[in-house]
């Protein structure tokens, strides 16, 4: 047996009851005793191992709420990183273009170039690369660039056909392929997942070798940040096949809830191809992922009033992904299989089709405690978190738009009034909803400390203030990532507080995160603690 004892330094249970306590005592891979740090002394196992935090604040680890782990892995390794401003350095087309160029020249021919993270809403040009830039870079190579939201991309001349698209191809539901106005020529924009198919998923590209290889390097990116339990929120067969693939009886090092997506069931669960499962407690199945709409910045998120500048004058106010009597069927098949659902809903108008579609399900089964949740839920309205009140419906906030993108969602996407209520996180408490925030990796980096920083001060990137009455405490921001985010999927019982019983997950931060609301984007995770054994810890 191992014991380890946690001491001075302030440790912040996430327990209402004891919020705060002075000292802890773990065994093996469990959280032990809490406590005064002398009560625990008097008592101390023979060959404990005596931690000194020296002053720095022990909180229980985060839990990612939302997020596609281990994509940040793909990109770091395999994929051309073409972020701009204020998370990358990429500002024009031509450094974009520039970067593919060399990504061909050292690429064997024949093979993808995949680039990511590509914002227009932040380049020079206000716009997404042509098919024809795309071949000027090679037509030797199938070039795909993936828009940093996810939900869009180009391609080129090459990669079009390896897709099989041509200029006859249809769009499909809640997806479309962009085409010159006067010649009907592809322009190799490629819009919506039911589009982009499988060159949409996070695994495109991803062989067994190339997935243990981001893995890893996504794991160690995650504890570095004090995060132990993360998510794959939309996982297709094959990539649930990848994980399952881990050798029995091996740690991976870190422990992931998997979504996957709706349309496996009721064949992943049910009849002769349903999936077999290893026994891991490192790796579990949990909700089934819907989508109804796309992205505020390609404007395909669906609201109930038109965007503040619509780019598409077709669609004003974005659009669904889904048809509602397609949405209606698979909510209600989920919910009578009995898995919970998390559903993507950028804007009002998709949150309503959700909610929609829950009320009709609960009418026709009723059942209790549920938890299906809202991802996203950008701009929600009062009356639709009192719905979510009635019908049991949490809701989990990507409150990294704020700074992120914050500032477009005042001069563009939303207008001046209603940017206010991005992530409107404050309101949803006071009609008494449990949330979580989330930043949806790789679309935003997992920086949980950054996370709570943009949901606590709620600025842009240029420094506006974005909604004052918004504004959470730093308190409810940690309890949103720890605590809140465990009961979202139902682990309440087993992580994400510091309680006797629970797994010994902790973050050790550098300052009190309590004392120094103003300044979380500047604290440093310092150690990170994972089932009971230090896993990661700063020079």
């Amino acid at each position: 047996m191992s014991y380890k004892f946690y001491f001075n330094g302030p440790i912040l249970t996430m327990e209402t009851d004891s919020p705060e306590v002075g000292a802890v005592l773990t065994k093996d891979d469990r959280i032990a005793a809490t406590g005064s740090e002398a009560a625990l002394r008097a008592e101390l196992p023979e060959g404990t191992e005596m931690i000194d935090l020296a002053g720095r604040t022990m909180i229980p680890a985060f839990l990612d709420p939302h997020g596609h782990f281990p994509d940040p892995g793909f990109v770091a390794l395999f994929r051309v990183d073409i972020a701009a401003p204020p998370r990358g350095d990429c500002r024009d087309i031509a450094t974009a273009l520039d970067r593919l160029r060399a990504k061909a020249a050292e690429t064997p021919e024949g093979q993808w170039i995949m680039a990511v993270n590509f914002d227009n809403t932040a380049l020079a040009e206000g716009r997404m690369p042509t098919r024809d830039e795309l071949d000027g870079v090679s037509t030797r190579h199938p070039v795909w660039v993936l828009h940093t939201s996810g939900h869009n991309g180009v391609a080129n001349s090459r990669a079009l056909a390896e897709h099989g698209v041509t200029r006859d191809t249809p769009d499909p539901t809640g997806g479309r392929y962009g085409r010159d106005t006067e010649t009907g020529r592809l322009t190799g924009l490629i819009e919506g997942l039911s589009a982009m198919g499988r060159m949409g998923d996070t695994d495109f590209l991803i062989d067994r070798d190339r997935f243990w290889q981001g893995f890893d390097a996504c794991r160690d990116e995650y504890l570095s940040h004090g995060v132990t339990y993360a998510q794959n929120a939309c996982a297709t067969r094959d990539m649930i096949d990848h994980f399952a693939s881990l050798p029995p009886g091996r740690d991976p090092g870190i422990d992931i809830l998997l979504l996957p997506i709706s349309a496996e069931e009721p064949a992943l669960s049910q009849g002769p191809d349903a999936l077999d499962w290893p026994d891991t407690p490192y790796f579990t199945l949990g909700p089934r992922k819907l989508f109804t709409d796309g992205a505020f910045q390609l404007q395909t998120a669906f609201l109930s009033l038109p965007y503040h500048r619509p780019a598409h004058p077709e669609a004003p106010s974005g659009m669904s992904y889904i048809t509602r009597e397609h949405l209606f069927s698979e909510v209600d098949k989920l919910h009578r299989m009995g898995f919970q659902i998390h559903c993507h809903c950028n804007g009002d108008a998709a949150s309503d089709m959700f909610l929609d579609a829950v009320a009709a399900a609960q009418d026709a089964l009723p059942r209790d405690d549920h938890r299906h949740t809202i991802i996203h839920g950008q701009v929600m309205r009062d009356d639709q978190f009192a719905r979510c009140a009635t019908l049991g419906v949490t809701i989990s906030f990507f409150s990294a738009h704020i700074h992120f993108w914050g500032d477009r969602h005042l001069d563009t996407f939303l207008g001046p009034d209603r940017a206010q209520r991005i992530s409107p996180a404050a309101s949803a408490a006071r009609h008494g909803l449990r949330y979580t925030i989330h930043n949806d990796a790789a679309v935003t980096p997992t920086r949980p400390l950054h996370l709570a920083h943009c949901a606590v001060n709620r600025r842009t990137a240029s420094g506006q203030l974005l909604g004052e009455t918004e504004k959470i405490s730093a308190y409810e921001a940690l309890r949103a990532q720890t605590i809140d985010a465990a009961w979202q999927v139902f682990e309440e019982d087993n992580r994400g507080s510091i309680r006797v019983g629970k797994l010994a997950d902790f973050a050790v931060l550098d300052r009190n995160p309590l004392d120094h609301p103003e300044a979380l984007d500047q604290m440093r995770v310092c150690r990170t603690v994972r089932r009971g054994d230090t896993v990661f810890i700063r020079d």
